[in-house]
């Protein structure tokens, strides 16, 4: 006999039980958040420290952090080198990859559906080059004082201001915020 679970998909015409692989059902009942992850890439040129900042190709076509999609069969601090890499051309190490920086997991942070935000800091190395097959149109060293001018402007995507507000307040750089 089977049980509720397995009673409840196969009334709706469609039997999952036989391949657990096949559990990508997006019904109500079955759906769930996607996920990705963002990054915090504190950088120094030499002449300059900050953090990057990309601005994106497509929608939201405005500036954002580095990050993207988790993949599956990538771990995610392997996903958020993978894109750093892809968006910036920067090699990355993390911090402290046992402990995001950040996760934001509010349905409506991103206008493109449920997406739970895993942020991390890390430590840029290298040249900054987008690859330009990737989501970035452009990347950018982007110094503390500058970022603070770029605030409360509408001209971040998804809630990268918020998550780059709470790194100002954890480095020091500015007091809470509201």
């Amino acid at each position: 006999m089977r049980n509720e679970y397995e009673r409840k998909i196969s009334e709706k015409g469609k039997d999952y039980t036989k391949d657990h692989t096949k559990y990508q059902v997006r019904e109500k009942e079955l759906r769930r958040p996607d996920i990705a992850t963002d990054a915090i890439i504190e950088y120094d040129s030499g002449s300059n420290t900050g953090i990057i900042l990309i601005e994106r190709k497509y929608f939201p076509k405005k500036i954002a952090l580095p990050g993207g999609m988790a993949e599956y069969g990538i771990s995610l601090p392997d996903n958020v080198k993978k894109e750093c890499k892809e968006e910036t051309g920067l090699e990355v190490k993390i911090l402290d990859e046992g402990q995001p920086f950040m996760v934001n997991s509010r349905p409506d942070r991103d206008p493109r559906g449920h997406i739970i935000s895993i942020a991390y800091i890390v430590k840029g190395y290298g040249e900054i080059k987008p690859d330009e097959k990737e989501d970035a149109k452009r990347a950018w060293l982007c110094g503390i004082e500058e970022l603070k001018e770029m605030f409360d402007k509408d001209i971040f995507a998804f809630d990268h201001e918020h998550i780059i507000k709470e790194y100002m307040v954890y480095k020091g750089y500015m007091k809470k915020w509201k």
